[in-house]
């Protein structure tokens, strides 16, 4: 594999200049086509937008937003002028929310009106009341010092906000002089993008990912799936997360191809926009094409197109994977693995694997990358067949944890490999397999969760003496999330006070699923708590109680 040594921007000028009138964003529900040379014209103009509103190279760009047609837009802005894109979970809450754009260092922030049952409006004047009373783009907020403007991406007004339309209209107005300067120097080892994780331990981190890092981890996965300019890639998976933003849109990018976006994941969507489209891959976790597969109107649709594909983010049930490759004509799907940190791939299967390397397996390592099972305790490399941490080296480790020097460290060892705090073996034919992880970490249909966030806040509502939060096994999202509480005397708390204490300040997606009052935790000989006793005593709980999901 040949490494790419350029940038988001002028990867995209280049597929513009080479194929002008070819396909690269299409929304086949609303039948709105961007061309390349249409989509660099009016990423040119948000950039110029952004450089006139007062942001300069450097600055922080966030988006809450779901997959809207203008995300993409801002990504590739920032990028072409220099600026870090931070992406924000669409499910975020207040707390998360205020945590983000404090640790984040956050400048200008990009809002829609909202998701499922969040106003993202509502909660930004919460957050910051001074926003309605200060001129748009001189925001002075004493909880949030650096930032200075917020976005409505829409042509609506609000007070203290600037409107998408308003700031490409300045883009319109404003010469390319000072552009063209910032584009030409920005160098590929710069950070474009910041995600936040959960990581391998602790409180969401900033992940600082690099143009090299995403863009030759783009194309090597779009090479796995043997993409060309004549693919056709629908994607269903939200923007926010690595799936979408790198799986998705880089080895789109990289390979000249085309993104059949969707605003967020609907299974009768996903179906039409394959057949209106003639998609030749199609994204997802395992639910999303479980759901698309049981949907009642699935065999009026022709999905003959399809050839590839990648699921990824839980096991998938070697039935699921069968219905995938027989009723969808997803010959060549692929499984990926890897982490936000390894930006995100470091393994992946081939197109020509067989069914059981598919589902038992996450594949081989990509090419330029290095990837080994080391010893937890020592470090070293384990033999074939035995297990140990997953590692990863080479151009796809993130820069680091931002304004997390001492967290970096503990994530990348001295010489330069990436623990990735799961546990696996190499099999005698190079394909790796996930076995468990050493981090407490909760993977819930996808979603990392780490449960000392959740203990944390909850250890904020009163009553609460103690509280341990784990996984507790789930046939449909993997793991949902368990809390076990112990109160202080004569407090009397029920599983739904818990939840609705949850409700508006955490994602729903973390909020426990199963709620079980206990009196003591099961300990070690030196007091610790052992973490894998309670994910056995609630999924028994679960099953006794006939709830397991």
């Amino acid at each position: 594999m040949k490494f790419l040594e350029t940038t988001l921007g002028d990867l995209l000028r280049e597929n513009a200049r080479k194929q002008p009138d070819h396909d690269f964003l299409v929304y086949a529900d609303r039948d709105l086509r961007f061309t390349y040379a249409q989509f660099d014209k009016r990423v040119d103009e948000l950039a110029k937008g952004l450089l006139a509103s007062g942001l300069k190279k450097g600055d922080h760009v966030g988006i809450w937003a779901t997959n809207v047609p203008d995300w993409n837009t801002l990504l590739f802005a920032t990028a072409r002028v220099g600026m870090v894109f931070v992406t924000i979970n669409t499910g975020y809450k207040l707390h998360e929310l205020e945590y983000l754009l404090k640790q984040s260092d956050l400048d200008c922030l990009f809002i829609t009106d909202g998701w499922r049952d969040s106003d993202y409006v509502s909660m930004v004047y919460e957050l910051i009341p001074e926003l309605k009373i200060c001129p748009r783009g001189h925001l002075n907020s004493a909880k949030f010092p650096y930032l200075r403007s917020v976005v409505y991406v829409g042509p609506q007004k609000h007070r203290g906000m600037y409107s998408m339309n308003e700031i490409f209209l300045l883009g319109q107005h404003t010469g390319d002089t000072e552009l063209c300067q910032i584009e030409a120097s920005i160098d590929t080892d710069d950070v474009v993008n910041m995600q936040y994780t959960s990581g391998t331990t602790g409180f969401p981190k900033g992940v600082m990912l690099t143009h090299r890092n995403i863009l030759n981890n783009g194309l090597g996965i779009g090479d796995n799936q043997r993409f060309t300019e004549k693919d056709i890639v629908c994607l269903p998976v939200p923007l926010f997360h690595c799936f979408g933003l790198v799986l998705g849109m880089m080895a789109v990018l990289t390979h000249s191809s085309t993104a059949a976006m969707l605003e967020w994941f609907d299974p009768l969507l996903v179906l039409a926009t394959i057949q209106k489209e003639k998609c030749t891959a199609v994204y997802g976790v395992p639910t999303m094409f479980i759901a698309e597969l049981n949907h009642p109107m699935f065999k009026i649709f022709d999905l003959s197109s399809l050839r590839t594909g990648i699921m990824a983010g839980s096991p998938c049930p070697i039935e699921t994977m069968r219905q995938v490759i027989d009723l969808m004509h997803m010959t060549e799907i692929t499984i990926c693995y890897g982490l936000t940190e390894s930006s995100p791939v470091m393994t992946q299967t081939r197109f020509d694997d067989t069914l059981d390397v598919k589902v038992e397996t996450v594949g081989r390592a990509l090419p330029g990358v290095e990837v080994t099972i080391r010893n937890p305790e020592t470090g070293e490399e384990c033999p074939t067949g035995v297990h140990g941490e997953f590692c990863c080296r080479g151009y796809n480790t993130m820069k680091g944890y931002y304004k997390m020097p001492e967290e970096t460290a503990k994530c990348i060892d001295e010489n330069g490999w990436l623990h990735s705090g799961d546990l696996g073996i190499k099999g005698e034919d190079g394909n790796f397999r996930v076995t468990g992880r050493i981090k407490d970490m909760i993977i819930r249909g996808g979603e990392n969760v780490y449960p000392k966030e959740i203990e944390d806040f909850l250890y904020s509502m009163p009553g609460i003496k103690d509280v341990q939060v784990v996984g507790i096994a789930s046939k449909k999202y993997g793991e949902e999330v368990g809390a076990f509480i112990i109160l202080h005397p004569e407090v009397k708390t029920s599983e739904e006070d818990v939840k609705d204490y949850c409700r508006g300040q955490i994602s729903r997606f973390k909020i426990p699923k199963y709620v079980f009052f206990v009196d003591s935790y099961p300990l070690t000989s030196s007091g610790k708590i052992q973490k894998y006793l309670l994910r056995e005593m609630g999924s028994k709980k679960v099953q006794e109680l006939g709830i397991a999901t």
